[in-house]
């Protein structure tokens, strides 16, 4: 039987020299100075760095919101990069699920509805989006709250919701930006709990910016900019 050969599979994410610049001439910022990156499918990586070391635009351009100046973006194989406004949206909403800082919920609506909010724009029956919306509750644990307002609910639950919502449209990635940094530690290590929960029982590709050591820990990859580079991409050895 003939050997294999080296693993030809495409990368999830990919950056080939990745640049963005913002501003120009003298007053130029390089947030991203040639970056070379690559994230597989089903990964849990944390990207962490200073203020201004380019991390949260490494996930702004990740997470389609934002253009390299220069430079390749591929996702799934495709060189997505340069794709105008109205294509980038159609990307956010058909393959991620964004989860960030504050929980950016509506204030007098139910936890349910706030969930069903992404399946608005797929002209998803109301029957469906509720059942949906019901599941994606019970897979972070809100089994009973589904009829909760925020102001009902303790800032972890808050952020289960945040996370149920973005996870509602069976995303391929899941970009967090600073999850826990409005909770106490009880309440960012249940939210970290559940981050890798979905990462490992349903292998949603998580990428999380975080600059506390003790929530980066929960990946299994940690990246580390500075000045607008990778300085350290620390994959740690993988239990069998």
């Amino acid at each position: 039987m003939a050997e294999a050969g080296p693993s030809t599979e495409r990368p999830l994410i990919e950056f080939r020299g990745v640049s963005k610049v913002f501003g120009s001439g003298a007053a130029a910022v390089r947030a991203l100075d040639r970056v070379d990156l690559r994230i597989d499918e089903g990964e849990f990586v944390a990207i962490m760095g200073p203020s201004g070391s380019g991390k949260s635009t490494a996930m702004n351009v990740i997470g389609c919101l934002d253009t390299p100046s220069a430079g390749e973006y591929f996702f799934q194989g495709f060189e997505i990069g340069g794709a105008d406004r109205r294509n980038r949206a159609l990307l956010r909403r058909r393959y991620f699920g964004f989860v960030f800082q504050g929980f950016n919920l509506l204030a007098r609506t139910s936890a349910a509805e706030n969930v069903e909010l992404p399946l608005t724009y797929r002209g998803i029956s109301g029957a469906e989006r509720r059942r949906l919306a019901y599941a994606a509750l019970a897979r972070v644990g809100l089994q009973g709250r589904e009829h909760h307002t925020p102001g009902e609910l303790s800032g972890g639950q808050q952020q289960r919701v945040a996370i149920a919502r973005a996870i509602v449209t069976r995303p391929a990635v899941l970009l967090a930006d600073e999850p826990t940094g409005n909770l106490d530690t009880k309440m960012s290590r249940e939210i970290m709990d559940v981050l890798t929960a979905l990462n490992r029982e349903q292998g949603i590709t998580i990428i999380m910016v975080t600059h506390e050591q003790d929530m980066a820990a929960y990946a299994r990859r940690v990246i580390r900019f500075v000045d607008g580079r990778i300085d350290v991409d620390d994959t740690p050895a993988r239990a069998a």
